[in-house]
């Protein structure tokens, strides 16, 4: 994809971008952002990390804080509401007034809340704006932002946006990009068991593997995930995770909260449940969830290899 001319016309005038959290979304978008022209200043725990984004031709700096005192538009990639928290502390003490946080991780919509009032008493506004996308997907640029909050705060970092996404949705009050997200993954949930029925229904009825994801993702039976993860699927790679089922367990848990809340009924969701767990039981549980193909082989009396 090509510098937009939003991009190009503010990449140079906008002051760094700040990105806390170096996994392979926040990396992903910190590389996207320097090869779209801005200066990069980021931030992990990680060493290995920080020295990707080094090479990459962003700027590694030691911690949040340091991030919070040269950046006033700053980048969440995080795992876990422990980990907000923190760096909330921190952008509290070293921010300035006027910064803007873009919040993009698949967290509690409490913990998002809470971390937009507490930062809003220094001056800083904080967006909820999940990503909908792999890992893989980040990397191409392949990403839809559910961007949500202050509109003002969202105009002015849709450049940034641009820089790391395919498409950016404004969706309203704070938290409706949360609950975007939700209804997002509770699909990918479903579909990617599905992908991993389909496959292993066209390996057990005689065909070849790599030919049913060809025809099959070109489809109407396809899906997002079937494209993105059958691949996976039949080449056996899920141990080059986009996600692994350890993580996917947050997801699911959130979904599954939501759905509570909502008093909406999700039979095929619910359905999912049991595979994903076998997954995370059974020596997957730092693979990609493509790994839900293995459940089904065995549950089909096939030993690993056999497809």
């Amino acid at each position: 994809m090509g510098m937009s001319n939003s991009v190009k016309s503010v990449s140079g005038t906008i002051g760094p971008v700040g990105v806390i959290g170096l996994g392979n979304m926040g990396l992903a978008m910190a590389v996207n952002l320097v090869g779209s022209g801005f200066e990069v200043v980021g931030t992990d725990l990680i060493a290995e990390s920080r020295n990707a984004l080094n090479k990459a031709g962003g700027t590694a700096v030691a911690d949040a804080g340091e991030v919070g005192k040269r950046c006033r538009h700053i980048i969440l990639s995080l795992p876990s509401e422990a980990a907000l928290h923190a760096v909330c502390a921190d952008l509290s003490a070293n921010g300035a007034r006027e910064t803007i946080v873009i919040e993009t991780g698949t967290l509690p919509l409490t913990a998002k809340r809470k971390a937009c009032d507490f930062l809003a008493g220094y001056g800083i506004t904080v967006l909820d704006c999940p990503l909908s996308g792999t890992g893989a997907q980040a990397k191409n640029r392949d990403l839809a932002v559910y961007a949500s909050g202050d509109a003002k705060a969202i105009r002015k970092c849709r450049p940034i946006i641009d820089g790391f996404a395919r498409v950016c949705y404004n969706l309203g009050e704070f938290g409706n990009g949360m609950k975007m997200k939700l209804v997002a993954n509770l699909l990918v949930a479903i579909h990617n068991v599905a992908a991993a029925e389909g496959i292993l229904l066209g390996v057990r009825s005689g065909l070849d593997p790599a030919t049913v994801v060809k025809v099959i993702g070109d489809g109407a039976g396809s899906s997002r995930m079937f494209q993105v993860r059958g691949p996976s699927m039949v080449d056996r790679t899920w141990d080059e995770a986009m996600i692994t089922n350890t993580v996917w367990q947050k997801d699911l848990k959130l979904i599954g909260e939501a759905l509570l809340t909502a008093e909406s009924p999700a039979p095929l969701f619910s359905a999912t449940i049991p595979i994903y767990t076998a997954a995370l039981t059974s020596g997957h549980a730092d693979h990609d969830t493509a790994a839900v193909y293995e459940v089904l082989e065995r549950m089909a009396g096939l030993s690993p290899h056999a497809s």
